[in-house]
């Protein structure tokens, strides 16, 4: 079976979908024999200096995927005006790459930048292949995002392309239940061609670690209750809200909150913090993925947010880790959202309605101060995190990719 996906983060890139996308990837090439290739963007963190590559499209190969990368500027992502050239060049630079993806059976548009998928429904038709949406994101609630940009017609512009894939594409695919209902009911998308297939976690890779161990006594974490932060600082959690509770359990010597990762938020977040003079907020890069089990297993519990109103248009994805570590946390979220609903069914975390502040204090003082019940339900945590397997999920994606495919009985019998 032949696949090509369309998304402009891919390996190396630390980014959250780009990893994600690069395990599917190697395990359709490894289990199942599958012919994978990726358009992907160039290696945005890798680079120092803002550039423009001669070429607009030059290949690769990685642990049998073929790479396409679809060149374009390298402009520091800060403003806007950095972003949007990167990805009008890269979406340029990936229809250009549209003619060099050779025969396929499967095209697969995730949504990054949002207006990717029409090169790849145009890809797709030309070699008669099968178009499948996966949306990561919803376009245009999500550019709502975007602090330093807002333009009436863009979004609509955004809207009509989402609303657009969805039609045609043969099959689409949401990261859980609500962000399913959203495509339903406020995209027009055909029910019986959403299929729900989480984002995942390597449970065999991240497992519950021993609290002592060389990240949390490199950084004297290893004798207080931590409760952690991990992934993008960014724009779609509320981490304001953190160092608010931060001044409010500075009282409780042993507990720290640690903020792990980079974005937008990090550098007004820690000037927060120290206008405060918080000392019970510590902020730490991202770790290799080699090291993030010791800092997963620093944590005694988790905090997983989302701003009110953005359940369903983005579904975090740093929650499967936290499962497969088997520590508890705080779903500081709407209760609609896939880590509120996991947290109360399967008793392994609290549940903080979103901007509530007494609320989130609340919850991580009961984790604190209640260890038994803490790792009671990081034991739940851990069991439940087998239903959101890296392999699972990849059976699943294969599954979709081959039925869709599959000739038809009609074709078949022309």
């Amino acid at each position: 079976m032949r696949v090509c996906f369309f998304n402009r983060s891919y390996w190396p890139d630390q980014a959250a979908t780009g990893q994600l996308l690069t395990e599917l990837a190697q395990d359709l090439v490894r289990d199942y024999g599958c012919s994978v290739s990726v358009v992907a963007g160039p290696a945005l963190h890798a680079c120092e200096r803002s550039t423009i590559s001669l070429w607009p499209v030059t290949r690769e190969e990685h642990q049998g995927v073929r790479i396409l990368r679809a060149n374009g500027t390298r402009l520091p992502r800060r403003k806007f005006v950095g972003r949007a050239a990167n990805y009008l060049t890269y979406f340029a630079s990936a229809f250009a790459a549209t003619l060099q993806i050779g025969p396929q059976d499967v095209v697969v548009s995730l949504t990054d930048p949002p207006i990717l998928g029409i090169a790849a429904l145009s890809a797709a038709r030309r070699a008669g292949a099968r178009f499948v949406f996966l949306c990561e994101d919803i376009f245009p609630e999500v550019a709502s995002l975007l602090e330093d940009f807002h333009n009436t017609t863009v979004n609509r512009t955004l809207d009509r392309i989402n609303k657009h894939l969805v039609r045609e594409a043969d099959a689409i695919v949401a990261l859980g239940d609500r962000m399913k209902r959203r495509l339903v009911e406020e995209k027009g998308a055909p029910a019986g061609r959403v299929h729900v297939i989480h984002n995942w976690a390597d449970c065999q890779a991240i497992e519950p670690g021993s609290k002592d161990n060389a990240f949390s006594r490199a950084h004297g974490l290893h004798d207080k209750f931590v409760i952690m932060h991990s992934g993008n600082v960014g724009l779609s959690q509320n981490l304001d809200l953190l160092i608010e509770a931060a001044a409010r359990l500075k009282s409780r010597d042993r507990l720290v909150i640690a903020i792990v990762g980079d974005g937008a938020r990090r550098g007004p977040l820690q000037e927060m913090a120290a206008r405060r003079g918080l000392t019970n907020v510590r902020f730490f890069p991202y770790q290799p993925k080699e090291l993030l089990h010791e800092s997963f297993a620093t944590a005694d519990a988790f905090v997983v947010s989302l701003k009110p109103g953005l359940e369903g248009y983005i579904v975090p994805s740093k929650l499967y880790g936290i499962l497969a570590a088997g520590r508890p946390f705080v779903a500081a979220v709407d209760p609609s959202c896939e880590a509120a609903t996991i947290a109360t069914s399967e008793a392994c975390g609290i549940v903080a309605p979103p901007g509530d502040l007494d609320a989130l204090v609340g919850a991580m003082a009961t984790l604190c101060d209640n260890p038994a019940r803490a790792r009671q339900m990081g034991e739940n945590a851990r069991r439940a995190s087998w239903r959101y397997d890296r392999r699972a999920a990849v059976r699943a994606y294969h599954d979709l990719f081959a039925g869709l495919s599959r000739p038809t009985t009609a074709s078949t019998a022309a």
